[in-house]
């Protein structure tokens, strides 16, 4: 691997999304120590994305474990209601407004965009939290309804992994 920085003769190195990396392998890490879900979902996949982007977003991850009020932070800003999907467009605004070095693109930037493109792009089939009807060993006439009459819906990706992330920071 190369350094994120070549600054010697030559330059035009590889640069390497180092701050984009850490987040991802803190947030995966909270996922797994929580065992909330099986890696190899989708669902899991949008937890990890929405936690590393709230950790990159958020003046990146932190190393070894993270401090008391880092971790009430990352509480405040996954908490469901909370406007979580606007400021993460506002900070990913806001880090595109300074031009990047010798015009090199930012590649932990990128990633981060990137993930925030499937989870915005994505949906997931999901139970509709917000539906409310008969208990669920009741029939149910609606032709959105699960196996046991749950309601379901198309939701973004995001929606489902941002309390995902949330759960898995409250059991850290």
């Amino acid at each position: 691997m190369r350094p994120e920085h070549d600054d010697g003769p030559g330059g035009g190195g590889l640069l390497v999304p180092m701050a984009w990396m850490y987040a991802e392998y803190v947030a995966d890490e909270l996922l797994v120590t929580g065992d909330l879900m099986e890696p190899a979902t989708l669902e899991y996949r949008a937890g990890r994305d929405a936690l590393a982007l709230t950790l990159f977003l958020s003046d990146g991850a932190v190393a070894d474990a993270l401090p008391a009020a880092r971790v009430d932070e990352l509480r405040l800003l996954t908490a469901y209601g909370a406007s979580w999907r606007r400021w993460v467009c506002e900070r990913l605004t806001a880090l595109t407004l300074p031009a990047p070095p010798a015009g090199q693109p930012d590649p932990d930037l990128a990633l981060a965009r990137a993930a925030w493109r499937w989870l915005e792009e994505t949906e997931l089939l999901a139970a509709d939290l917000d539906a409310i009807g008969p208990p669920p060993w009741e029939p149910v006439g609606d032709d959105r309804a699960g196996e046991y009459g749950e309601a379901r819906v198309w939701t973004p990706a995001w929606q489902l992994g941002l309390p995902l992330g949330h759960l898995a920071i409250h059991l850290y």
